[in-house]
This record gives C-alpha cells, sequence and structure tokens, in this order.
C-alpha cells in the first residue's frame, strides 16, 4: 500500500507525515491525560503509533530507492532483470522511471557489445583462416606459389581491410567525430560518381542513374551521401541476379526533399527483416550462407542519413526485388 503516490511533490508528502505524527501524538496524548494514563507510558504509546503511521505513509517513498539500489547491485554483476515498480508520481518518481529506462538502454547495449564481439571475431575468423591455410601449404611445400593462389590470398587480405576501415568508420560515425561538410551539391553528380565507383568493383554491372530535375541540389555532406549510394549500390548489387539493372533515382519530393531510391530485382527484404537490416552485422537468413560483406555497409549509411536528418528504410510493399529509399532535406530545383 502506497498512499500517497498520487501526490506530486516529495516536499508535500514529507509535510504531511510530519503533520501526521504530530497529530497521533497529540490526539494519543489527549487520550492519555483524559484516562489518567501514567505520562511516561503516554509518551511511549503515542511514540510508538507515531512511529508505525510514520511508516505506512513513507513506504511509498523510500521503496523504490531500495529497488533501485537491489537493480544497481544486480547490474553491476551483469544483471538487468531487476525491476523496479515506480507508481509515485513525485520526483522519486521520476528518477525510479528514468533508472528503469537507463537500465533498458544498459541492456541493449550489453546485449550490442556481446553480439559485436561475436560477429567481429565471426568475420575475422574466415579470412584468417584461409590465409593460415594457404601459407602452411605454401611453407610445407604443398602448394606452389602461383599467381591464382596469391589472388587468392590478396583478396581474403582486402577482405579484412574492408572490414577494419568500415568498423573504425561506423566507430567514428557513432562517436560523433566525423564533421558533416554541408553546402549545397548537384545530386547527379554524386548519384554517376557512385556508379562509376562501384563498376570498378563489378565490371559487368548494370547501373542505369535518373534524376528529375536534372539540376536537383542538396545541402549536405555530398561525400558522405557519396558513401551512402555507394553502399546501398554494393548491396543491391550482391544480391540482384546476374546482368539485371539496378536502378538509381532521384527526385525532389514534397518541395524541399530529395527522395534517393536503389532498385534491384533481387529476392527483396521480408517485411519482418526491413527494421533489421540496418544493424550492424546483421545479415537476413537468405544472405547468411552466400558469400559477401560484413553487414555493415546498411548501418554506416543509416547514421549519415541520420547524421543529415534524413529517413532511411526499405519499401516492403515493392514487389519483385528490393526497393531502398532515402530522403535528404534542404533540396532545390
Amino acid at each position: 500500500m502506497r498512499p500517497l503516490d498520487g501526490l506530486r511533490s516529495l516536499k508535500v508528502k514529507l509535510g504531511l507525515v510530519i503533520v501526521a505524527a504530530v497529530v497521533v501524538t497529540l490526539v494519543v496524548n489527549e487520550i492519555g491525560v483524559a484516562l489518567g494514563v501514567w505520562p511516561p507510558l503516554r509518551a511511549a504509546v503515542a511514540g510508538a503509533l507515531a512511529l508505525a503511521m510514520v511508516q505506512v505513509l513513507a513506504r511509498g517513498m523510500t521503496s523504490p530507492l531500495r529497488e533501485m539500489a537491489r537493480a544497481a547491485a544486480a547490474m553491476s554483476r551483469g544483471d538487468y532483470s531487476e525491476g523496479v515498480v515506480a507508481t509515485s508520481r513525485d520526483e522519486v518518481g521520476e528518477l525510479a522511471r528514468a533508472f528503469t529506462a537507463m537500465a533498458a538502454d544498459l541492456a541493449e547495449i550489453d546485449r550490442e557489445r556481446r553480439d559485436l564481439v561475436a560477429n567481429v571475431s565471426h568475420e575475422l575468423r574466415t579470412p584468417i583462416s584461409a590465409l593460415q591455410a594457404v601459407l602452411e601449404n605454401l611453407v610445407d611445400g604443398v602448394q606452389p606459389a602461383d599467381p591464382d593462389l596469391l589472388a587468392t590470398m590478396l583478396a581474403q587480405v582486402q577482405r579484412l581491410g574492408r572490414l577494419v576501415t568500415q568498423l573504425l568508420y561506423l566507430s567514428r560515425l557513432e562517436s560523433g567525430v566525423v564533421p558533416l561538410q554541408r553546402e549545397p551539391f548537384a545530386v547527379l553528380g554524386v548519384l554517376e560518381a557512385a556508379a562509376r565507383e562501384a563498376r570498378l568493383h563489378r565490371p559487368d554491372a548494370r547501373i542505369e542513374v535518373s534524376v528529375v530535375p536534372s539540376g536537383l541540389t542538396v545541402a549536405g555532406d555530398a561525400e558522405r551521401i557519396h558513401q551512402v549510394v555507394v553502399n546501398l549500390l554494393d548491396n543491391a548489387l550482391h544480391h540482384a541476379p546476374t546482368g539485371s539493372p539496378v536502378l538509381v533515382d532521384a527526385r525532389l519530393a514534397d518541395g524541399s526533399c530529395c527522395e534517393l531510391t536503389v532498385v534491384d530485382r533481387g529476392p527483396g527484404v521480408p517485411a519482418n527483416e526491413a527494421a533489421r537490416i540496418f544493424e550492424r552485422f546483421y545479415r537476413s537468413d537468405r544472405s547468411r550462407s552466400e558469400p559477401g560483406g560484413a553487414g555493415l555497409g546498411l548501418a554506416i549509411a543509416r547514421w549519415v542519413v541520420d547524421l543529415h536528418d534524413g529517413a532511411i528504410g526499405v519499401d516492403t510493399s515493392y514487389r519483385p526485388g528490393c526497393r531502398m529509399v532515402v530522403t535528404l532535406p534542404g533540396a532545390s530545383a
């Protein structure tokens, strides 16, 4: 029972507890005088009843603090499941609710940390194991150092390099140390440059770029948006059928926003995975068995778009294929 939970002020609660204790003391004393009770006994009874009244009224004021102390001790051991009941509306209740929200955030951060360690270990283990096996064969003389073998080793080293570069870049984005150089830039030039870069890695790629109107500009960091488009193209080309085109489109939307889309004819993204594909290292069940990236490209794209106060998502209703949509503010024709 927490009779004072409805009050919004801790000061008012303390005042009521004091007044209640004084009233109980006076009433008991008066009754004792009327009955002719021995004065020390009257004082003892009044004090006991006053303390009992204080315990009843103050229970809701102190129990959240005790619960937070237990929860904090559990959190120090790595257990974030200890809950805090916050029913009061005063400052202690607000503190309890803030504590509960903080505990949930810490639990999520701890989960992401564990996932990050597990995923990085997995992604590093594959190329390192391949390199170790090849180098052991070379040292033992089992295989000659022919060009094909060296090319395979180079590909594994490049994969490691890309993973480390993406991890460092994502870490800098999350810590806020990557400043944005905001200035108007031509969207067409950025999309065409990103398409050329994507073709360097996939010479057979068919990438079609369209911008309406052709002079569309956006106030933002052209280099960062270039990275977003490159990552989206890399994701699209990885899942698109060989020889099928990937469409990159930008247009003025709502008068002041640039809607940028990257469309491929791949298997698409299931609706239940649409929110998770932008998490670090997340790869859909369909692509887990396929060789490809480490699952950082879309996470980087989301962070860059968020820094531009934009939005990024996947159109799950688009069929067949996948349609990624990026909305950037500050656009003009």
